[in-house]
């Protein structure tokens, strides 16, 4: 059975830690492309489009959470992401 697991990157236009960021998450996400026992979904926020992102994240941005749950601020590490994503 598949494991559904629900990436969020919040970020905002013009970071470039938050682009950094995407591309790390975006390398990792596509390496898992044929493993059926994942499906990984990316969905990506901006603290300018909601302000309750901008009152809780403003100052930690980028922020990844995996399933809901704070993963990473500031950088994405790729190994530790990987690890989440076996997990």
């Amino acid at each position: 059975m598949a494991r559904d697991i629900r990436l969020t990157l919040i970020g905002k236009p013009g970071c470039h830690l938050c682009d950094d960021a995407r591309e790390v998450v975006q390398a990792v996400v596509a390496e898992y492309e044929t493993d059926a026992s994942r499906r990984i979904a990316l969905d990506e926020l901006s603290i300018l489009d909601d302000e309750a992102l901008r009152d809780r994240y403003a100052e930690e941005i980028p922020v990844l959470l995996v399933d809901g749950e704070m993963h990473a601020y500031w950088r994405v590490d790729a190994p530790r992401l990987r690890d989440a994503l076996e997990r």
